[in-house]
């Protein structure tokens, strides 16, 4: 393993009631003016929202919602919520959601904070920020984990950029099993993939050999396949979706990660299509995945083999490393088609137009075991038509 320092700030409350029995005594911590930040609404319909401005009101809170967030948050967006909290005094903020309302307010919070245009800040002068406001989050839609880490990804529809960017962490973070119950099920199956693409962009990084981390983040992989196909089956196990909801916070909790320099170019690549497109990305990466591993695989076949055998069960006897390779990747477009999500970009109704800008705008990362090309970028792209 290569060496790492480790601390984790976010004090999560896991279980069902874990809001109620544990937001009353974090709102105690924080000051008066909350802003309460959440996406289309579906909070309200589901009972989420009266749960949630009940404890407020209990608390004596003011609060100032901050509504409307979309699946990929924008720029434009962060600088909404930063004005509305800098209008209105916010002491704290409460983020309700999934990845993209949890992302949005980790750079609100930082916005708020500086006159400073903290996408010139971050991506020119290359500074991050000091100053926050405190949040919490209440998740009701897994699939990131990002409310266990500190980045964000922001779309700049101006500069045609869905990137990184670096806010605050969360002070803590409630999950409830029960929240993620009324998701719609299109949404935690492209939700639990993100969740085992962001484990598997952890594994390939270097070092290559297996270690501790690898060994934690196969048992990650091998849960959220069996509890997708176990929610698929039965929609209402309430234990499945706990499971999920674990799985995706340890993908993002910085425990798989330890030691490794992570891969991350099939999300690289996604988020630059999705800047083009405003695509899913759960269904990006489905797509992006078997297509850029086939291109990897050469590089990547003693990881890939390891992956057949730990994750996926399949029986090595007679099987080269190549062969196992391979099957790994089969076996992974397999599972793809098996829940539903789409094999091809023209199932998205995602044209060919702007590959070639897609690819020559993608980050290279350097933890890949394959140094990609734009150009092979391009063919990649290509080939998911």
């Amino acid at each position: 393993m290569n060496e790492f320092n480790y601390r984790y700030p976010v004090t999560v409350h896991f279980g069902e009631k874990s809001a109620a029995k544990n937001l009353p005594a974090e709102l105690e911590k924080v000051g008066k003016n909350v802003l309460l930040a959440y996406g289309g609404g579906s909070i309200k319909r589901n009972g989420i929202y009266d749960e949630l401005m009940t404890l407020l009101t209990a608390a004596g809170k003011t609060v100032t919602e901050f509504s409307g967030i979309m699946s990929n948050p924008t720029y434009a967006k962060v600088q909404e919520g930063a004005r509305l909290a800098k209008d209105n005094c916010v002491d704290f903020i409460l983020a309700v959601g999934g990845g993209s309302v949890i992302d949005c307010c980790k750079v609100v919070s930082a916005q708020a904070k500086t006159e400073a245009d903290l996408w010139e800040m971050e991506t020119v002068a290359h500074k991050t920020p000091t100053e926050f406001i405190p949040m919490g989050a209440v998740v009701t839609a897994f699939g990131t984990g990002a409310e266990m880490n500190n980045g964000a990804v922001i779309t700049n529809t101006e500069k045609r950029v869905k990137g990184a960017l670096w806010g605050a962490y969360y002070d803590f973070a409630i999950l409830d099993p029960a929240y993620t119950m009324t998701m719609p099920m299109s949404q935690v199956i492209s939700g639990s993939f993100d969740a085992l693409s962001h484990c598997m962009e952890t594994y390939m990084g270097s070092p290559r050999e297996s270690n501790i981390s690898d060994e934690i983040n196969e048992a990650v992989q091998r849960s959220i396949i069996k509890n997708l196909r176990k929610t698929l089956e039965n929609p209402q196990d309430i234990e499945a979706r706990s499971e999920l909801l674990w799985a995706a916070a340890m993908g993002e909790n910085g425990i798989l990660k330890l030691g490794k320099i992570t891969d991350f170019q099939a999300h690289m690549l996604e988020h630059q299509l999705g800047a083009y497109t405003d695509c899913n990305h759960g269904q990006g990466l489905a797509v992006i995945h078997p297509v850029l591993y086939r291109h990897m695989l050469p590089e990547a076949a003693p990881q890939f083999a390891r992956l057949a055998q730990n994750v996926w069960g399949i029986d090595p006897a007679g099987k080269s490393e190549c062969d196992l390779a391979n099957a790994f990747v089969d076996a992974l477009a397999t599972f793809i088609k098996e829940v539903g999500l789409p094999t091809t970009f023209a199932e998205m109704g995602i044209a060919e137009a702007d590959f070639k800008a897609i690819a020559d705008s993608t980050v290279l990362t350097a933890g890949c075991c394959k140094k990609f090309t734009k150009e092979e970028l391009y063919e990649v792209l290509k080939e998911c038509i």
